[in-house]
């Protein structure tokens, strides 16, 4: 999915704030969503809980936005060819479908309890489209930061059916990384966990995790109390490194379902603006001209009725990078 604002704001992406809280095994930081509408009159209002200025990666992980469930025939996904570097983009549905092309001449769906992952490096440009057979539309959509040797990566597009693993009253579906013994295929250029998780009713799930990885817990629908926190739908549970087992726990009498990320944590300085991942303002500047001159470097999608969407301006200050840590690498 495409950052649609048409002001993007200047993301220093891996910064940190200080909250005075110590880092500790099983602490759990709770990030609210800020509501950000894409489109035009009949836009589609996304939860977006990656990046914030508490905490902008989790991970490699650079990019969450959380949407539904909305009537599709009031308001749908149609998002017009849009590029991308520096990144991978990862899509997943709770409910509808989603008709996808790309660059590489890639025409391919998501549905529920699959995964689309497309590898954006270099540059490659691709168009996204709720189907006519969506009634309800309901999903994430996240990006990851490819790290310095890979970020000018080829194009890249993978499709993913993980199988359910059910456990102490959980199903959990691995679309990226390992957890509880199950392993997806896919490729990604830095260590990752991606897993949605449900609980049933009153049940209580403690998970043996990577204590190199930082992760973080979104919660879609229910209440759950991730090691004692509340965590409330769209909040965004984060857990540093550290950590080996984290306890999940749904008091309520209805299904719970979270989506995991997590990963080692990005130590690079990366500047995140539109659509775009670079390391200085000048990739950013350049990936922009290359978008508005219709370059080789993204490529034509073929199939889609209508116009690529355009380039906001930039801001009228340069775009600095940063580290996760302010001040630091």
């Amino acid at each position: 999915m495409s950052n649609v604002e048409t002001e993007p704001a200047m993301l220093r992406c891996g910064a940190t704030v200080d909250d005075g809280r110590p880092e500790g095994e099983g602490r759990v930081e709770v990030l609210s969503a800020r509501e950000v509408p894409l489109g035009g009159p009949r836009a589609l209002l996304v939860r977006r809980t990656l990046p914030q200025r508490a905490r902008t990666l989790i991970g490699a992980w650079c990019f969450a936005d959380h949407y539904g469930p909305v009537d599709a025939g009031a308001t749908g996904m149609r998002v017009p060819p849009h590029p991308h570097t520096g990144l991978q983009t990862v899509s997943w549905l709770f409910s509808g479908e989603i008709e996808h092309r790309d660059t590489l001449g890639t025409h391919a769906f998501v549905r529920p309890g699959e995964m689309n992952l497309m590898t954006g490096g270099y540059g490659i440009a691709h168009s996204e489209v709720s189907t006519p057979r969506t009634t309800v539309l309901h999903g994430v959509q996240l990006w990851v930061a490819l790290p310095e040797e890979h970020r000018n990566a080829a194009r890249d597009f993978q499709h993913h059916v993980p199988e359910p693993v059910r456990v102490d009253g959980a199903e959990i579906k691995v679309f990226l990384g390992t957890l509880a013994g199950s392993t997806s295929p896919v490729r990604t250029f830095t260590p990752l966990l991606g897993a949605e998780i449900t609980l049933a009713p009153r049940a209580t799930l403690t998970l043996t995790v990577d204590t190199s990885f930082e992760h973080g817990f979104l919660v879609d629908t229910g209440e759950v109390r991730l090691n004692d926190t509340a965590l409330h739908p769209a909040e965004l549970g984060y857990v540093p490194c550290g950590t080996g087992a984290v306890t999940m726990t749904n008091d309520s009498d209805a299904p719970a379902r979270t989506i995991l990320l997590g990963g080692p944590p990005f130590e690079e300085e990366i500047v995140m603006w539109w659509n775009f991942i670079g390391r200085s303002h000048d990739d950013i500047v350049q990936a922009r001209e290359d978008w508005r001159e219709g370059t080789r470097r993204f490529g034509v999608v073929e199939g889609y009725d209508g116009d690529p969407l355009p380039a906001p301006p930039l801001p009228n200050m340069p775009l600095k990078p940063r580290g996760r840590i302010p001040g630091g690498a």
